[in-house]
């Protein structure tokens, strides 16, 4: 995730997946704001706090086969810019969401579950921890 342009590729997928979501005709803005964030956070989210192990061979004798993607990114230390970056980029989407939506309670509600369902994991308290058994072998 430090390689270069890693964060430029990253925005766009997301620009594309909004792009391609205004494209469906019946569709009106707020929801295609609401959508995109929804699609977004559920990617992230199973991409990187469900998923466990690598799809490579790692020189860690297997412990990455018990961390997820979060959990591995930068060797563990919490705070770094790669760290920050994937933690502030649901936030400015949910932003953007809120603001398009005119703040409408339905997608309010739903945009804000959304983000908390990708931001709680992220916390450092929560590093190694499986709740409710969920995730855990």
């Amino acid at each position: 995730m430090n390689s270069r342009g890693i964060w430029l590729t990253y925005a766009l997928g997301v620009g594309i997946l909004h792009i391609v979501l205004l494209s469906i005709p019946f569709f009106s803005v707020p929801v295609v704001w609401t959508l995109t964030n929804i699609i977004h956070n559920f990617g992230m989210y199973v991409f990187m706090h469900a998923v466990k192990g690598t799809p490579f061979e790692t020189p860690d004798q297997g412990k990455a086969r018990l961390l997820t993607h979060w959990e591995q990114l930068d060797y563990g230390v919490q705070f770094t810019s790669s760290r920050k970056f994937f933690t502030i980029s649901p936030i400015i989407l949910y932003f953007l969401a809120s603001f398009y939506t005119k703040y409408d309670t339905t997608h309010f509600v739903i945009n804000t579950a959304s983000l908390l369902s990708v931001l709680i994991p992220k916390l450092p308290q929560l590093h190694g921890v499986r709740l409710f058994g969920i995730n855990k072998y």
